[in-house]
């Protein structure tokens, strides 16, 4: 399992990152607002801590981008004692839980455990093709014991991709599913988002691939198909 830490006060996020290491996790840490949502918006993490006070950019803005794209991390948020009205907001803005500053590092394990169990996604909300698993309920790309979060997009064009497998769909046929026919505007993206999937296949060790027919559109080719 893969945590994101986001937490300016070097200290507390290094004492924070140790004990998430010593109980097993994968863990990175960022010190800062922009890189903190930079790195949410990867969907590499299977959960976020999140302080609201950070340089460049605060936490509740964080928060409100990222399930504005359609991701939906778990996001624990970390706040001080006072903070009420920022408590209220972050859990108006989708955030799973949130932590008071001081904190018993006990109590963030168990917040993490209970997050993690509720974000489980049922099997009825899976389709597959090949090695790899889309689970619907998470916007979640898996294979074996790998797995990443997509995007809302990536998530679109995954699940089209896969429902469609070994079958050539056309840059117009993409553009026309993901972002409807009539808008012109994100008509390039698709060569991007195509680029973004193949990226986090081969993050998860998938034999899958996005196949490029020169000319015509683009295939999912995987084992079994």
């Amino acid at each position: 399992m893969r945590i994101l830490v986001v937490e300016d006060e070097k200290e507390i996020a290094d004492g924070i990152e140790s004990v998430l290491v010593r109980e097993n996790y994968l863990v990175d840490t960022v010190y800062d607002g922009l890189s903190g949502l930079e790195y949410t918006l990867s969907g590499l993490y299977d959960l976020v801590i999140l302080d609201i006070m950070l340089p460049k950019l605060n936490g509740l803005d964080i928060l409100k981008n990222v399930r504005e794209e359609g991701m939906d991390v778990p996001i624990i948020l970390v706040t001080a004692k006072s903070m009420v009205e920022d408590k209220v907001k972050g859990l108006d803005y989708g955030a799973d839980d949130y932590i008071t500053k001081p904190f018993d590092v006990e109590e963030l394990l168990a917040r993490i455990r209970a997050r993690t169990r509720a974000s489980k996604g049922s099997r009825q909300n899976i389709i597959s093709v090949g090695d790899i698993e889309l689970d619907k309920s998470q916007q979640k790309l898996e294979c074996g014991d790998g797995g990443v979060k997509l995007g809302n997009k990536e998530f679109q064009l995954m699940e089209y991709l896969i429902n469609n497998a070994g079958h050539i769909l056309t840059k117009d046929m993409l553009a026309s599913k993901i972002w409807g026919p009539d808008d012109e505007s994100e008509y390039n993206n698709v060569e991007v988002y195509i680029s973004f999937l193949r990226k986090k296949l081969k993050f998860v060790k998938s034999k899958a691939q996005i196949v490029t027919t020169k000319g015509v559109g683009y295939s999912l080719e995987a084992d079994g198909i």
